[in-house]
């Protein structure tokens, strides 16, 4: 089994690469889908998310408001901190389940956007980095997504900055372009996996 992390700056299209590994093969372990999963309503997650910042993080039919608790979190490190100390290790043990499950032969792709800024780099064989000039990141999350050009800069700075991200890539995938150019990047990429799990 080949243990591969990958991650991106938010907005640099990380979800898309992702996206193609799967469809070539990969078994993608997806951090964020998971990280949803775990503070889903009656969860214990979501429980002691509620504890540590109270009801008015919750929506009217008691899910998480993921918005209201971004804005409360990504301005302040310390809270940041404190929900990432709840939701980190929930999400190291599903996913350490769904590694478990893949064959010996797979290819597992660790989806995790906060790769770099939790130091997990070591965890891996290969680490892949989707990368976008900051530019780019600000148009996508903009043009894309709809944020404000202050929530995207907002994002963008709770996270560890490009220089810090290349220098754990052991492969880099330039996504600054269209999609179409993405697309033969990301199968040489997969190709270069295949090749070192063997």
């Amino acid at each position: 089994m080949l243990k591969v992390g990958l991650t991106g700056g938010i907005g640099a299209g990380k979800s898309e690469v992702s996206r193609l590994l799967d469809s070539y093969g990969a078994v993608i372990v997806d951090a964020d889908k998971i990280a949803r999963e775990v503070v889903a309503p009656g969860t214990p997650g979501l429980a002691a998310v509620v504890e540590a910042f109270g009801p008015r993080i919750l929506t009217g039919d008691g899910g998480l408001d993921r918005p209201g608790l971004g804005a409360i979190v990504f301005s302040d490190p310390q809270k940041l901190a404190v929900l990432n100390a709840i939701v980190h290790p929930l999400v190291g043990a599903r996913s350490a389940e769904l590694e478990r499950a893949a064959g010996p032969d797979a290819v597992v792709v660790h989806d995790v956007p906060l790769l770099t800024e939790n130091g997990l780099a070591p965890l891996y064989d290969v680490v892949v980095v989707v990368d976008a000039s900051p530019q780019t990141q600000l148009d996508r999350l903009v043009r894309l997504r709809g944020m404000t050009e202050e929530e995207a800069r907002a994002r963008m700075s709770a996270q560890a900055d490009r220089a810090a991200r290349l220098a754990v890539a052991d492969l880099v995938i330039d996504n600054d372009g269209p999609l179409e150019a993405l697309e033969p990047q990301v199968r040489a990429v997969w190709e270069e996996l295949r090749k070192r799990g063997r």
